[in-house]
């Protein structure tokens, strides 16, 4: 009869070997995130288990963890890949940030003029396709972060950057996505991801990023 630890291993094993998929880019088998997500449930389900001194408390606590740990990596699978659709051609990078985090970096697509803090028209289309993935993906936090390029004061670029970032937060909330979802904050000129010396680098860092975080 397998012990515990013995259970475990070839839960474990067997999450690692049902679950991989074929890279797109390398052809190699790489393991997708909610993979990785029930894999890290189940070690930490699995040592609280253990933690209790119950007979075969680790064993179902590796089991419920990585139900959990999965559930979330897929929430996140489906969610990057509705954003990806949703915002094709549109100036937007997604990027997947960890395991359970998504960043929407609009460099080129926001639009803001220099010392400006007005949306431009441009982006509301952008921004309508944000809203509505937000709203089918309810589960997750969104941290607005606005930046600026270093044309003014280190000071007023903060005020701006941060201004930046509540625009970006009003306008979604005017399409539905809930207040108590959003924080939003500035950086300023301290994360540029352009040379500042061009005009086109200038208007590459006058930028808001969303993070979308898992609850």
């Amino acid at each position: 009869m397998m012990n515990n630890k013995s259970i475990i291993a070839l839960m474990l094993v067997t999450l690692l070997t049902g679950c991989a998929r074929q890279s797109a880019t390398t052809g190699e088998q790489e393991t997708n995130t909610a993979t990785k997500g029930a894999l890290g449930g189940a070690v930490i389900g699995a040592i609280a288990g253990a933690a209790t001194g119950k007979k075969n408390a680790a064993v179902f606590g590796a089991l419920g963890g990585a139900a959990i740990g999965g559930g979330i990596g897929y929430y996140f699978d489906q969610q990057e890949a509705a954003l990806r659709d949703e915002l094709l051609n549109s100036g937007v990078q997604v990027k997947r940030v960890g395991e359970n985090e998504l960043q929407l970096i609009m460099a080129q697509g926001i639009g803001f003029a220099t010392g400006s803090y007005e949306l431009s028209g441009s982006i509301f289309q952008t921004l309508n396709g944000v809203a509505k993935i937000l709203n089918e993906y309810p589960k997750s936090s969104l941290r607005i972060i606005g930046h600026t390029d270093s044309v003014g004061s280190s000071e007023s670029n903060l005020t701006l950057s941060e201004r930046r970032a509540e625009s970006v937060g009003e306008y979604l909330i005017r399409q539905n996505v809930k207040s108590g979802r959003l924080s939003t904050t500035g950086y300023g000129e301290r994360r540029p991801i352009a040379t500042n010396d061009t005009a086109a680098g200038r208007a590459a860092n006058r930028r808001v990023e969303i993070n979308i975080i898992a609850n």
